[in-house]
Parts: C-alpha cells; structure tokens; sequence
C-alpha cells in the first residue's frame, strides 16, 4: 500500500515535531552530580563528567549518548573535547586520560598529581594541556609525547585554571591567589584577591574573569589588576562559563541557581532557577546563547541565556525537592548546600557522599560500602555536634587532609549550630 502525498507530509510535520522536541530535551544518563562539561567547537558534540565515576560522549544534534567512557575509579571532575574529536578526562583519582572516540579504553593515562584534579584547560595552538589539582600544583602536558612539567607556588588546593590568548596560564586557589604564569619560563606574578576562589575563565581580549565563595565575580585586566566586580550568588560559585564573543558569563552556585551577566556593563542581567539542586557545571553553545548546566540530579539542562527561558522540557520531571518537608527550618536551609552529596536516610539512593543516616557516634571513613579516601581511613574523629561543627568552621582541607569533600566553610557560630542540631534530628531517626 502506497501513502498519498498528504500523508507523507503529515507523518514528515509530526517526524519534525518529535525531532525537535527530543533534541530539546533533557539529557540524563549520569547515576550522579555532573560536575564538568565541555562542548565542541562546532557545537554538535558535549562531553560530560560526573561524581558516579564516568563520563559520556553526547551528540547535541539528537540529545543522545554516543558513548560512555569507563576509567576512572572516582568521580569525573573535568572533561576537555580537543578539535581533532580526541576527549579528555581528569578525576578525583588523579589521573588523566586521553579517549578516541569509539574505543573502550583510553589511549594515554597521565599521571604525576597527587590528588583530586578539578580543572583542565588547553592552550590556544593546541599543544599543551594545563591540569589544577588538590595537591597544590598545576602541570603542564604535552599533547604529543605526554611529557609534563610542575608548576608550583599555591598554598592550598588549585581549584581552576584557564590560557590566556596569548599564551600565558592563569591558575586559582583556596589560597586567594590568583596567578599569572608566564610561558615557557614559569614565572608567575600573584595577585591576592579577598576570598577563596573556585573557577576563572578568560575573555577574548584577556580580560581575566574568577568566581569566589563569596559568591562575587572579579574582573582583571592581562596584567592582572582589579578592574570591575559583580555578586552573582549569596552562596559560593562553584563553575563558570563564558560565551564565545565574551559578552556573557553563567556562573553556577552551589544554592541551585545560574547568574547570567552582561560581562563589559558588570552587570547582572538574569538569574536562571532550575528544580532547587546545586548547579556543578556550566558550558555555552557556540550560538553564543544557549547555555547548557549539570545538575546535582544528574541531568543536563538547556536554556536561553539571553531570556532566561528553559528550552525544551528542561523542567519537567525534576524531581522533589529532598528538603521540601523541613521547610523554614534554619538547619535545613544551611544544610541545603550539602544535600547534592549526601542523603539523610539509608533508604535513599546513595549520591556522591555517604548517607549521613546514624551520623552522631561513629567513626569517620567507618560507613561499610562506601569507598573513602585512604587518608580519612587513618583518622580518629568520632562525629558528634562538635566535630561537625569543627569540619565547617576551619574547612575540611585542614580538619580532614586528603578528603574529597569540596572545600566550603559556615562562617556564622549560628549557622553551624543549627546545622548539627538539624542532623541530630533528621538523621537519628
């Protein structure tokens, strides 16, 4: 049986009907937070990582999975997609890989850090990749033969780092310090900024740009002096993302939202409010508008950057907010940035975390069945109200070394008592 022309052009409508809507929507395949994105230059591929230990090659033209890329014995916290269509991947595990898509296995492994890496970036001519880990140091690597050389001069863990057009390496830490370090020789030149920075990114024309925990973005000009501030999040920014003319910034926070700023009027234009989840990741398309987040859900989200509008079905299905039955309880409001990684119920699926079920009284690293990190393995902390108390208020980099745990600090004596009261409540029972 033959079709007649108008039911080839109907079954051709609703084909591009469905077409779009399934490119549109929400891309979910990760069992946990996505913590990194990166997508091509011709915007038809993304590449994302994730704290459920892998990663997975996208196509944006059908939404889809090409590939997930199974290496990593932790969580994926950095991805880079290079133009001749090779990935690399960077994980809590410290090591790097380099894929071709299409095969199974890495082709190169990378190692040298010491701890978590958390950020990678390439140069402009392609041939070397900067890597920042939690060991205080940044490498750089040769893209042909894998040699690498170490950076060192940060105090605490190096959180970002991103090349200049010109060639230089920009590097961020917990310290405060940002540095410019001028290649082949290494010599950096430090500037000091005023809190613990997470991320940076660099504009077309230099323009050197940090997220905070603050939650305020600072601008810099190419050597290096403070020119133009913005607050983008009453809680800590954790990732950043530049459009490719340079005129918008995303920059993600832990509280769940994405400010979107007008970088040359230092201005913010709109906030982006998903389901409610910490915000990990953040990547423009090429178009200059769409922008992509990961989210603690697991999910990756469209929207228009421009209008602030979700495209697609972007909020449809998000699941229920985990705190919603301690509404206007003050411990649960502070708690509400620890919730991407840590069920309170042992009913719950396990996130990136452990369950904080039955907290109070036992042994930190003791949990059966949850991989931790061999260092918390040596330690004699009991949790109680006063060592949680003690973990956000000096930070756990100096109260847990070795841990995981994305560095983050409860200034306010009330805050943090509220916190460990809540957990006495909600997690003994």
């Amino acid at each position: 049986m033959t079709r007649s022309p108008l039911c080839a052009k109907m079954a051709a409508a609703l084909w591009a009907v469905f077409a779009v809507a399934s490119a549109h929507a929400d891309m979910a395949g990760h069992g946990g937070p996505v913590r990194s994105l990166a997508v091509s230059p011709d915007g038809d591929e993304l590449l994302s990582g994730s704290f459920d230990t892998s990663a997975i090659h996208w196509s944006l033209r059908t939404d889809s999975a090409e590939q997930v890329l199974r290496y990593h014995t932790d969580g994926v916290n950095a991805v880079v997609l290079l133009t001749d269509r090779r990935m690399i991947t960077a994980g809590a595990d410290a090591r790097i890989a380099i894929w071709t898509a299409g095969r199974p296995q890495p082709d190169r492994v990378l190692e040298g850090h010491v701890a978590p890496i958390v950020a990678l970036a390439v140069s402009p001519d392609g041939s070397l990749l900067a890597s920042a880990s939690w060991d205080r140091s940044v490498r750089l690597w040769s893209l042909s033969d894998g040699t690498s050389r170490v950076l060192e001069g940060h105090s605490q863990n190096v959180n970002g780092v991103a090349f200049t057009p010109d060639g230089r390496l920009v590097s961020v830490g917990y310290d405060l310090a940002l540095r410019i370090w001028h290649l082949p020789d290494g010599q950096p030149e430090t500037v000091t900024l005023p809190a613990p920075l997470n991320a940076v990114a660099v504009a077309p024309d230099g323009e050197i740009v940090t997220a905070a925990v603050d939650g305020r973005l600072r601008m810099l000009t190419r050597e290096g002096k403070l020119s133009g501030e913005v607050a983008a999040s009453p809680t800590p920014v954790v990732a950043l993302a530049m459009s490719a003319d340079g005129t918008l910034i995303a920059a993600a926070g832990i509280g769940g939202t994405v400010a979107v700023i007008d970088r040359k009027a230092r201005s913010l234009l709109r906030t982006l409010v998903g389901p409610g989840l910490p915000v990990w990741s953040v990547a423009f398309l090429p178009d200059r508008e769409t922008l992509l987040t990961g989210g603690a859900d697991g999910k990756i989200r469209r929207w228009n950057a421009r209008t602030g509008d979700p495209i697609g079905s972007i909020l449809a299905g998000s699941p229920p907010d985990p705190l919603a039955a301690y509404a206007g309880d003050h411990g649960a409001d502070v708690f509400r940035a620890c919730v991407a990684c840590h069920t309170l119920s042992e009913k719950e699926v396990q996130r990136a975390g452990p369950t904080l079920a039955g907290l109070y009284g036992r042994k930190i690293a003791s949990l059966p069945g949850y991989r931790f990190s061999d260092a918390l393995k040596t330690m004699n902390i009991i949790w109680t109200p006063e060592t949680v108390a003690k973990l956000f208020e000096i930070g756990p980099n100096a109260y847990t070394p070795g841990t995981r745990m994305p560095e983050q600090r409860i200034g306010s004596a009330e805050d943090r008592r509220a916190l460990t009261d809540f957990l006495g409540r909600v997690t003994s029972r």
